[in-house]
């Protein structure tokens, strides 16, 4: 079954807003993990409005599933993967000023940083996934890169699912079958939602984990962490 990792940048985000540590990011991810999902993903930003350096340290230590670290492969950035040796880092091209993740690597262009890259995290047994969008290409490219996984963009399936779902999810179903082509592992996010995620593993079953933040963490505002948790693994189920 397709696994969920459960961004909790949102929980900082609450919690930075107030300063403290109310809420704990580090609780709220053990609760997390005791409500049933299988990781925790977490994307720093340089400007520390949400996860900070320091909160990635401390979950390394502190969860028993597996940690998901997201971000643009800057200096720090790196240095701190290279530290905390997650599970898995995620790459994505964000700018310094992105509000939130917009677009996929151009995996063709940037070949060799992203080589170099991957090289580094591989040699430290860290899993690289490359965020990109769903276009076969950028897939193939991100194989030649030496990543392990993609991570397919999910923002144009969620917005255009209430239209037509069939057609949203229709690029994305080809860009994950020339991941499994290529023998490369398989992971979706952004926008992903109780409406449309079922759906999306409906038509590509082989994804290995999608990752999930400001909907699930919106949604749990309403029905609570624990039972919102569980209602986004039904959605996994086929």
């Amino acid at each position: 079954m397709t696994k969920l990792s459960v961004n909790i940048n949102k929980i900082a985000v609450i919690r930075n807003s107030r300063g403290g540590n109310l809420p704990d990011v580090v609780l709220a991810a053990r609760n997390i993990e005791r409500f049933g999902a299988d990781g925790i993903t977490v994307h720093p930003r340089p400007d520390a409005r949400h996860i900070r350096y320091q909160d990635v340290r401390d979950l390394k230590g502190a969860i028993s599933t597996e940690l998901n670290v997201e971000g643009n492969p800057i200096d720090s950035f790196v240095a701190l993967v290279s530290e905390v040796r997650p599970a898995q880092v995620t790459l994505v091209p964000d700018a310094p000023d992105a509000v939130t993740s917009n677009a996929g690597w151009d995996t063709v262009a940037n070949r060799g940083f992203l080589t170099d890259i991957c090289s580094h995290f591989n040699s430290l047994g860290i899993r690289t996934s490359i965020f990109v969008d769903p276009v076969p290409a950028m897939v193939e490219g991100a194989k030649l890169c030496g990543a392990a996984r993609v991570e397919l963009y999910t923002e144009a399936y969620a917005s255009g699912y209430a239209a037509d779902r069939e057609k949203a999810v229709a690029r994305y179903v080809e860009a994950a079958e020339t991941a499994r082509d290529c023998g490369l592992g398989l992971n979706a996010g952004h926008d992903l939602n109780l409406d449309n995620l079922h759906y999306f593993i409906e038509r590509i079953p082989w994804c290995d984990e999608v990752s999930i933040g400001h909907a699930l963490i919106s949604d749990a505002l309403y029905y609570g962490l624990e039972n919102t948790v569980q209602l986004y693994k039904r959605c996994l189920i086929l």
